[in-house]
């Protein structure tokens, strides 16, 4: 039984398959353009949450490892259907839309690197979503153990453009130097947590492990360690591409675009090569994150389903692959409609609301297990401090949101309020009454 179990290695490819190739191929760029060379501190800051954050869930993972939902399950059992009902369907929705951010960038590195026009990248995004909806139907373990390998691809190609940028900087450290504090608009902290909301797209991807903590070898703890790995080795890696990308193009001619590597050795008269290595690696890189956003997104839609919030024919299971087989169709038509919602800046914010929604309750979620005893064999250390510092992390993002992103989450809470109530209604449900105050 153990022998069929997803090894540290493999669970850990599973986390940054999603994280990596969800940002740094395609957001980074937007990053730098709208906080300039404090995009760096940018990425910094929101690690700092993200680790945080991946202890907390590796704690509650610990306390159920049974469950698919994430941070839906985690909110479900800890304040009730209500309150789990409306995450989970921020959860999920933010996994179906960041799959379609993911595709738009795959989509632009794909035309990037064949020469093809702009115009046509929808059509390579839709392909890619189709093709891997299908690997998600063969499998969880095959889905893993793809991710895997598409991993180390992606790392390798990040660290040859590390180390080609590397190169352009012991050359001429003082055009580093003017690159880096190149004068670009705001750069105060306003412009941090601009860029901040945009990057938080980046790390989100590792709530992913959380869905499958039962199938990680040694349980809770391999998974609460696969969570820290994946975002710790992110962390590192955004931080020195960032670094690459200012040592590459001054931060001021930055832009909000989906290929911002390409661009950046394309300015940078960077050998022909180059830009042929970075476009197939970018290429690996938005397909592994696409790959694990729909493994989490179909998961926790089965959860939800599982649970009697959501229709029956969700909760179709096939148990010997391991896969929510109508979760995966679902998340994948939701993205591919998504395609067409705008540029991957305002589709990667609406996504995050989602990501930071959940997330946010997640530290109230923590604080309410702890409160009734329950035992756990991987702990936040430092609690309740760094449980606090987090939940308010989460909540200054939240409150930088750009307007769409505001709009759409405001609009889904009531929805999904009225749909609750309504369904709830309908069943002859009970009503349940407390009172707060003596």
């Amino acid at each position: 039984m153990e022998k069929s179990k997803i090894g540290l290695s493999a669970a850990t490819a599973v986390g940054l398959g999603a994280i990596i190739g969800a940002g740094i191929f395609t957001l980074s760029g937007s990053a730098i353009a709208l906080a300039g060379s404090n995009a760096l501190l940018a990425f910094i800051l929101v690690g700092v949450v993200a680790i945080i954050i991946a202890m907390e869930l590796g704690e509650l993972g610990s306390i159920m490892p049974d469950v698919k939902g994430a941070s839906y399950s985690y909110v479900y059992n800890a304040f009730g259907s209500e309150l789990g009902f409306i995450t989970g369907i921020f959860r999920f929705s933010s996994y179906s839309i960041g799959i379609s951010a993911i595709a738009i960038g795959f989509g632009a590195y794909f035309t990037s690197l064949f020469g093809l026009a702009s115009s046509m990248s929808v059509y390579f995004s839709i392909l890619l979503i189709a093709v891997l909806a299908a690997i998600n139907l063969r499998g969880i373990k095959k889905a893993a153990n793809a991710d895997l390998g598409l991993v180390m691809l992606k790392i390798g190609v990040l660290i040859v453009f590390i180390a080609f940028a590397m190169l352009i900087v012991l050359r001429s450290p003082s055009s580093f130097a003017g690159n880096f504090f190149t004068a670009h608009g705001q750069k105060g902290i306003g412009a941090i947590f601009d860029a901040s909301v945009a990057i938080f797209f980046a790390y989100s991807g590792f709530q992913t492990v959380s869905t499958f903590t039962s199938r990680v070898r040694n349980g809770a703890k391999g998974a609460a360690n696969a969570i820290l790995l994946s975002v710790i080795i992110s962390m590192v890696i955004y931080v020195l591409v960032i670094i690459a990308l200012i040592a590459l193009m001054p931060a001021s001619k930055y832009t909000i675009n989906a290929d911002p590597l390409s661009v950046a050795l394309s300015y940078s008269h960077a050998p022909a090569y180059m830009p042929i290595i970075v476009d197939i690696g970018a290429l690996v890189a938005t397909a592994s994150a696409a790959l694990s956003m729909i493994l989490g997104a179909s998961r926790t839609v089965y959860q939800i389903s599982a649970d009697g919030l959501l229709p029956r024919i969700l909760r179709k299971y096939d148990k010997d692959r391991d896969v929510a087989m109508n979760g995966v169709i679902l998340s994948s038509i939701i993205a591919v409609l998504m395609l067409f919602a705008g540029n991957i800046y305002v589709i990667a914010a609406i996504s995050n609301f989602g990501v930071l929604f959940s997330y946010f309750l997640i530290g109230f979620a923590v604080m309410h297990f702890r409160r009734h005893g329950r035992k756990a064999a991987f702990k936040t250390p430092l609690y309740p401090y760094l449980t606090i510092a987090g939940t308010v992390g989460v909540l200054a993002f939240m409150i930088g949101m750009p307007r769409e992103a505001l709009v759409f989450g405001v609009v889904l809470a009531l929805l999904s309020l009225v749909a609750y109530y309504a369904l709830r209604e309908i069943e002859d449900k009970k009503v349940v009454k407390v009172r707060l105050f003596k």
